[in-house]
């Protein structure tokens, strides 16, 4: 059982948990060290004092280039989306009060990826024509499935049972893009259907750390609300929380959150799924936790890429999060059964 300190600076005081407070430490580091390491791992291997060293400034011209310019916007790219992914998954999962509820199979994602193949395969143009079709596309899937789930408001499984019907439907009509287009249109698509981080630089980091520093405090504000919207939306009404609008602008957050990390590094599978889970596991504690997720989803999604690296073939990103991804919602499920019988 986990226990309340309180820090107390003038006439504000903050409840604290210790355990809460060294989980997010270790995560952070974890984070960090990896994004360090692929920044130090390719065809041309550089050691971690070096790698230390040229982030500092003091480094080699040669080393600084390769790891302030090729490697580091990737790391960061990295950073940036998985903790996106994570903090998005946290809400959603708590909105929906289902650990299934997640952008990845509620259909948020792959509205993204509709609008960026529609983008690549119909319309034509370059990167930030992508990222702008992929926000869009997540964001116009999101309105039309609030709107159809809403029934003098959005409740969890509702919202749940309509976005898994758009995902479905919205696969299918990415199938068919694929399928019809020419290819070389196809095996770009394709590929960025996978999500990759491979050939991300600061024109990717840049915009997502700005929407990120937007939507960030956005959902972090709503916290203790969502908390207590968690209790149930009676005991949260009764409690003071206006739990439609509480709903409507985290839905915004999240939905901006998951389009920004889709449109920078492609629809990466599993992240936001997995890591409010292993927060509550690594915590011991229920509940949303959206620092800890957001620092869960970086650290995940730093050390696939930091695997694919150093695996014996080229993989992109979104391969092994589906992967562990795959095997994790397969675990989840069987304990989900087990619990239940018992």
């Amino acid at each position: 059982m986990s226990v309340n300190r309180v820090l107390r600076v003038g006439s504000m005081s903050v409840r604290w948990r210790p355990r809460a407070v060294a989980v997010c430490v270790v995560l952070a580091g974890v984070a960090l060290g990896a994004a360090v390491l692929a920044v130090g791992s390719g065809d041309f291997p550089i050691p971690v004092t070096e790698v230390v060293e040229a982030l500092a400034g003091r480094g080699e011209h040669a080393t600084e280039f390769i790891v302030l310019t090729l490697r580091l916007p990737r790391a960061v790219t990295g950073l940036l989306a998985g903790a996106a992914l994570g903090l998005s998954g946290a809400i959603f999962q708590s909105i929906t009060r289902n650990p299934l509820g997640s952008p990845d199979l509620i259909g948020f994602t792959t509205g993204s990826a509709t609008g960026a193949l529609l983008q690549i395969l119909v319309v034509g143009g370059g990167t930030a024509a992508i990222a702008a079709s992929s926000v869009l596309g997540a964001v116009l899937t999101a309105l039309a499935v609030y709107l159809v789930a809403y029934r003098g408001g959005v409740h969890g499984y509702r919202l749940v049972l309509v976005g898994v019907a758009a995902a479905a439907m919205l696969e299918s009509f990415n199938a068919y893009l694929v399928t019809r287009a020419e290819l070389r249109e196809a095996y770009e698509a394709a590929f960025w259907l996978t999500g990759s981080l491979t050939g991300r630089g600061w024109p990717h980091a840049w915009p997502l750390a700005m929407a990120m520093a937007v939507l960030v405090p956005v959902a972090l504000a709503f916290g203790r609300r969502l908390r207590m919207g968690e209790l149930g939306d009676d005991a949260a009404q009764a409690l003071g929380v206006p739990v439609q609008r509480t709903r409507a602008a985290l839905v915004v957050a999240g939905v901006g959150l998951v389009a920004v990390a889709t449109a920078a590094v492609g629809p990466v599978p599993f992240v936001a799924l997995a890591a409010p889970q292993l927060v509550r596991r690594l915590t011991r504690r229920p509940g949303t936790q959206l620092v800890p997720a957001a620092l869960t989803g970086a650290a995940l999604l730093v050390l696939s890429d930091l695997a694919t690296l150093h695996l014996p073939v080229t993989l992109p990103v979104g391969v092994v999060t589906g992967v562990l991804g795959g095997v994790y919602l397969i675990w989840l499920l069987s304990a989900e059964g087990m619990r239940g019988r018992a």
